[in-house]
Protein backbone atom coordinates (compact mmCIF):
# COMPACT_ATOMS: atom_id res chain seq x y z
CA UNK A 1 0.00 0.00 0.00
CA UNK A 2 1.23 3.55 -0.72
CA UNK A 3 -0.68 5.27 2.13
CA UNK A 4 -3.11 4.34 4.61
CA UNK A 5 -5.12 6.18 7.21
CA UNK A 6 -5.57 4.19 10.93
CA UNK A 7 -8.47 5.90 12.78
CA UNK A 8 -8.30 8.59 11.58
CA UNK A 9 -10.32 11.68 13.86
CA UNK A 10 -9.96 15.33 12.56
CA UNK A 11 -12.37 17.99 12.92
CA UNK A 12 -11.77 22.17 12.26
CA UNK A 13 -14.13 23.05 15.02
CA UNK A 14 -14.22 21.13 18.31
CA UNK A 15 -18.06 20.06 18.31
CA UNK A 16 -18.16 19.40 14.38
CA UNK A 17 -16.34 16.49 13.44
CA UNK A 18 -15.20 15.87 9.88
CA UNK A 19 -13.68 12.29 9.83
CA UNK A 20 -14.44 9.92 13.03
CA UNK A 21 -12.16 6.83 13.08
CA UNK A 22 -11.49 6.49 9.37
CA UNK A 23 -9.39 3.46 8.36
CA UNK A 24 -8.43 3.40 4.67
CA UNK A 25 -5.94 2.10 2.35
CA UNK A 26 -4.39 3.52 -1.12
CA UNK A 27 -3.44 0.91 -3.23
CA UNK A 28 -0.12 1.79 -5.23
CA UNK A 29 -0.86 1.65 -8.83
CA UNK A 30 -4.04 2.06 -8.75
CA UNK A 31 -6.79 5.15 -9.06
CA UNK A 32 -9.22 5.65 -5.70
CA UNK A 33 -11.76 7.51 -6.13
CA UNK A 34 -12.91 9.45 -2.99
CA UNK A 35 -16.77 10.21 -3.36
CA UNK A 36 -19.81 11.32 -1.19
CA UNK A 37 -21.92 14.27 -0.31
CA UNK A 38 -20.55 17.76 -0.18
CA UNK A 39 -18.59 18.04 3.25
CA UNK A 40 -18.16 14.47 4.03
CA UNK A 41 -14.31 14.80 4.42
CA UNK A 42 -12.76 13.93 0.91
CA UNK A 43 -10.64 16.68 0.43
CA UNK A 44 -9.93 16.81 4.18
CA UNK A 45 -8.37 13.21 3.31
CA UNK A 46 -6.70 15.13 0.41
CA UNK A 47 -5.34 17.70 2.74
CA UNK A 48 -4.31 14.55 5.40
CA UNK A 49 -2.18 12.95 3.20
CA UNK A 50 -0.41 16.21 1.57
CA UNK A 51 1.01 17.05 5.34
CA UNK A 52 -1.32 20.07 4.95
CA UNK A 53 -3.16 19.36 8.56
CA UNK A 54 -2.56 16.81 11.10
CA UNK A 55 -5.12 14.34 12.42
CA UNK A 56 -6.34 15.33 16.24
CA UNK A 57 -6.29 11.23 16.44
CA UNK A 58 -5.19 8.26 14.56
CA UNK A 59 -2.28 7.93 12.26
CA UNK A 60 -1.78 8.58 8.33
CA UNK A 61 0.88 6.80 6.42
CA UNK A 62 2.72 7.73 3.49
CA UNK A 63 5.69 5.97 1.25
CA UNK A 64 5.90 4.01 4.75
CA UNK A 65 6.21 6.96 6.77
CA UNK A 66 3.87 8.37 10.01
CA UNK A 67 2.99 12.49 8.75
CA UNK A 68 3.00 13.45 12.68
CA UNK A 69 6.37 11.98 13.03
CA UNK A 70 8.38 13.73 10.51
CA UNK A 71 10.16 17.22 10.47
CA UNK A 72 9.58 19.83 8.01
CA UNK A 73 12.78 18.66 5.66
CA UNK A 74 11.17 15.44 5.84
CA UNK A 75 7.60 16.56 4.69
CA UNK A 76 8.68 18.70 2.07
CA UNK A 77 10.68 15.85 0.76
CA UNK A 78 7.48 13.53 1.00
CA UNK A 79 5.47 16.30 -0.59
CA UNK A 80 8.35 15.86 -3.75
CA UNK A 81 6.65 12.87 -4.13
CA UNK A 82 3.88 14.11 -4.94
CA UNK A 83 1.24 15.59 -7.06
CA UNK A 84 -1.68 17.68 -6.93
CA UNK A 85 -4.52 18.81 -9.22
CA UNK A 86 -6.50 22.09 -7.60
CA UNK A 87 -9.91 22.18 -8.47
CA UNK A 88 -10.15 24.73 -11.60
CA UNK A 89 -6.62 24.43 -11.84
CA UNK A 90 -5.20 27.89 -10.25
CA UNK A 91 -2.74 28.63 -13.20
CA UNK A 92 -0.76 31.41 -12.32
CA UNK A 93 -2.38 34.06 -14.79
CA UNK A 94 0.59 36.02 -15.64
CA UNK A 95 2.99 33.83 -16.63
CA UNK A 96 2.67 31.60 -19.48
CA UNK A 97 1.65 27.63 -20.15
CA UNK A 98 5.64 27.01 -20.93
CA UNK A 99 6.15 28.83 -17.66
CA UNK A 100 3.82 27.62 -15.55
CA UNK A 101 4.65 24.01 -16.06
CA UNK A 102 8.42 24.93 -15.46
CA UNK A 103 7.52 27.14 -12.00
CA UNK A 104 8.28 23.92 -9.95
CA UNK A 105 11.23 22.63 -11.55
CA UNK A 106 12.79 26.16 -11.48
CA UNK A 107 11.69 26.37 -7.81
CA UNK A 108 12.59 22.33 -6.50
CA UNK A 109 15.71 21.84 -9.03
CA UNK A 110 18.62 23.29 -9.90
CA UNK A 111 18.71 21.89 -13.70
CA UNK A 112 19.49 23.72 -16.46
CA UNK A 113 16.96 25.66 -19.12
CA UNK A 114 17.93 23.55 -21.82
CA UNK A 115 17.00 20.63 -19.64
CA UNK A 116 13.90 22.49 -18.27
CA UNK A 117 13.11 23.20 -21.35
CA UNK A 118 12.76 19.85 -22.55
CA UNK A 119 11.37 17.83 -19.52
CA UNK A 120 8.69 20.92 -19.93
CA UNK A 121 7.82 20.16 -23.55
CA UNK A 122 7.44 16.32 -23.11
CA UNK A 123 4.87 17.28 -20.20
CA UNK A 124 3.05 19.46 -22.39
CA UNK A 125 3.07 16.89 -25.17
CA UNK A 126 2.00 14.25 -22.92
CA UNK A 127 -1.47 16.23 -22.11
CA UNK A 128 -1.93 17.53 -26.17
CA UNK A 129 -0.50 21.13 -25.21
CA UNK A 130 2.84 21.65 -26.97
CA UNK A 131 1.38 23.86 -29.34
CA UNK A 132 0.15 26.30 -26.67
CA UNK A 133 3.15 26.72 -24.72
CA UNK A 134 3.50 30.42 -25.28
CA UNK A 135 -0.10 31.30 -25.05
CA UNK A 136 -1.73 32.81 -21.47
CA UNK A 137 -4.19 31.08 -19.28
CA UNK A 138 -6.79 33.75 -20.32
CA UNK A 139 -5.75 32.69 -24.12
CA UNK A 140 -6.82 29.16 -23.18
CA UNK A 141 -9.99 27.04 -22.23
CA UNK A 142 -11.16 25.95 -18.83
CA UNK A 143 -10.25 22.23 -19.94
CA UNK A 144 -7.06 23.31 -21.26
CA UNK A 145 -6.05 25.02 -18.74
CA UNK A 146 -6.76 21.80 -16.26
CA UNK A 147 -4.27 20.10 -19.17
CA UNK A 148 -2.35 22.74 -18.62
CA UNK A 149 -2.59 22.16 -14.27
CA UNK A 150 -1.63 18.47 -15.09
CA UNK A 151 1.15 18.50 -16.80
CA UNK A 152 2.65 21.37 -14.38
CA UNK A 153 1.84 18.54 -11.51
CA UNK A 154 3.54 15.71 -13.14
CA UNK A 155 6.49 18.04 -13.68
CA UNK A 156 8.73 16.40 -11.14
CA UNK A 157 7.51 13.09 -11.67
CA UNK A 158 5.37 12.43 -8.63
CA UNK A 159 4.56 8.62 -7.39
CA UNK A 160 0.84 10.02 -5.68
CA UNK A 161 -1.09 11.98 -8.20
CA UNK A 162 -4.15 13.62 -5.95
CA UNK A 163 -6.68 15.20 -7.96
CA UNK A 164 -9.36 17.81 -6.10
CA UNK A 165 -12.66 17.95 -7.98
CA UNK A 166 -10.75 17.41 -11.86
CA UNK A 167 -13.71 17.36 -13.84
CA UNK A 168 -15.87 20.21 -11.87
CA UNK A 169 -17.02 22.80 -15.14
CA UNK A 170 -15.92 20.70 -18.01
CA UNK A 171 -18.22 20.56 -20.83
CA UNK A 172 -18.90 16.72 -21.82
CA UNK A 173 -15.55 16.43 -24.45
CA UNK A 174 -13.02 17.68 -21.94
CA UNK A 175 -14.54 16.32 -19.13
CA UNK A 176 -14.16 12.55 -21.02
CA UNK A 177 -10.41 13.60 -22.02
CA UNK A 178 -9.18 14.65 -18.49
CA UNK A 179 -10.87 11.19 -17.34
CA UNK A 180 -9.21 9.22 -19.98
CA UNK A 181 -5.69 11.18 -19.69
CA UNK A 182 -5.93 10.47 -15.50
CA UNK A 183 -5.92 6.78 -16.35
CA UNK A 184 -3.59 6.47 -19.32
CA UNK A 185 -1.05 9.01 -17.13
CA UNK A 186 -1.77 6.88 -13.99
CA UNK A 187 -1.13 3.18 -16.04
CA UNK A 188 1.81 4.63 -18.43
CA UNK A 189 3.51 5.92 -15.60
CA UNK A 190 3.17 3.43 -12.74
CA UNK A 191 1.16 6.47 -10.46
CA UNK A 192 -0.46 5.58 -7.43
CA UNK A 193 -3.95 8.43 -8.32
CA UNK A 194 -6.16 9.15 -5.93
CA UNK A 195 -9.33 11.33 -7.34
CA UNK A 196 -12.04 13.31 -5.22
CA UNK A 197 -15.02 13.72 -7.36
CA UNK A 198 -18.79 13.48 -7.78
CA UNK A 199 -18.85 12.82 -11.43
CA UNK A 200 -20.15 9.07 -10.95
CA UNK A 201 -20.43 8.04 -14.43
CA UNK A 202 -16.56 9.39 -15.72
CA UNK A 203 -15.18 8.58 -12.02
CA UNK A 204 -16.56 4.97 -12.15
CA UNK A 205 -15.25 4.77 -15.74
CA UNK A 206 -11.78 5.15 -14.86
CA UNK A 207 -11.10 4.08 -11.08
CA UNK A 208 -10.24 0.78 -9.74
CA UNK A 209 -11.13 1.19 -6.29
CA UNK A 210 -14.22 3.24 -4.88
CA UNK A 211 -14.89 5.21 -1.30
CA UNK A 212 -17.74 6.30 -0.44
CA UNK A 213 -17.73 8.76 2.89
CA UNK A 214 -20.81 9.56 4.66
CA UNK A 215 -20.93 11.33 8.37
CA UNK A 216 -17.50 11.66 9.25
CA UNK A 217 -17.52 7.46 8.30
CA UNK A 218 -16.36 5.11 5.25
CA UNK A 219 -20.12 3.85 4.27
CA UNK A 220 -18.94 1.64 1.59
CA UNK A 221 -15.93 0.30 -0.75
CA UNK A 222 -14.85 -1.68 -3.35
CA UNK A 223 -14.40 -1.98 -6.99
CA UNK A 224 -17.58 0.25 -8.88
CA UNK A 225 -19.31 -2.86 -9.50
CA UNK A 226 -19.46 -3.41 -6.05
CA UNK A 227 -20.25 -0.28 -4.58
CA UNK A 228 -22.89 -0.22 -7.57
CA UNK A 229 -24.62 -3.30 -6.04
CA UNK A 230 -24.29 -1.69 -2.27
CA UNK A 231 -27.60 -2.26 -0.53
CA UNK A 232 -26.76 0.75 2.14
CA UNK A 233 -29.84 3.15 1.82
CA UNK A 234 -27.35 6.48 2.14
CA UNK A 235 -25.02 4.63 -0.98
CA UNK A 236 -28.00 3.86 -3.09
CA UNK A 237 -29.26 7.42 -2.89
CA UNK A 238 -26.13 8.82 -4.18
CA UNK A 239 -25.05 6.41 -6.37
CA UNK A 240 -29.03 6.94 -8.11
CA UNK A 241 -28.41 10.44 -7.44
CA UNK A 242 -32.12 10.73 -5.62
CA UNK A 243 -33.80 13.26 -3.83
CA UNK A 244 -35.27 11.09 -1.09
CA UNK A 245 -33.12 9.01 1.39
CA UNK A 246 -31.22 9.85 4.22
CA UNK A 247 -29.56 12.61 2.86
CA UNK A 248 -32.54 15.47 3.19
CA UNK A 249 -32.99 18.84 0.98
CA UNK A 250 -33.71 20.49 4.23
CA UNK A 251 -31.61 21.45 6.50
CA UNK A 252 -33.18 20.70 10.67
CA UNK A 253 -35.33 23.00 11.83
CA UNK A 254 -38.36 23.69 13.75
CA UNK A 255 -42.07 22.41 12.62
CA UNK A 256 -42.95 24.84 9.97
CA UNK A 257 -46.61 25.83 11.44
CA UNK A 258 -44.63 26.43 14.62
CA UNK A 259 -42.26 28.73 13.22
CA UNK A 260 -44.68 30.56 11.83
CA UNK A 261 -46.97 30.45 14.76
CA UNK A 262 -43.74 31.77 16.78
CA UNK A 263 -43.07 34.63 14.40
CA UNK A 264 -46.91 35.62 14.68
CA UNK A 265 -46.93 35.32 18.61
CA UNK A 266 -44.27 38.35 18.49
CA UNK A 267 -46.16 40.34 16.86
CA UNK A 268 -44.65 39.68 13.34
CA UNK A 269 -41.21 39.98 14.50
CA UNK A 270 -39.23 36.99 13.28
Amino acid sequence: MLAEFDQVHFAYQPHAPILQGVSLQIPRGKVTALMGASGGGKTTLLRLLGGQIQAQSGRVHVFGQALDQVDHQNLYALRRRMGMLFQFGALFTDLTVFDNVAFPLREHTRLPENLIRDIVLLKLNAVGLRGARDLYPADISGGMARRVALARAMALDPELMMYDEPFAGLDPISLGTAAQLIRQLNDALGLTSVIVSHDLDETFRIADHVVILANGRIATQGTPEQVRQCADPLVRQFVNASAEGPVRFHYPAPDLSADFMLGTSKGGQL
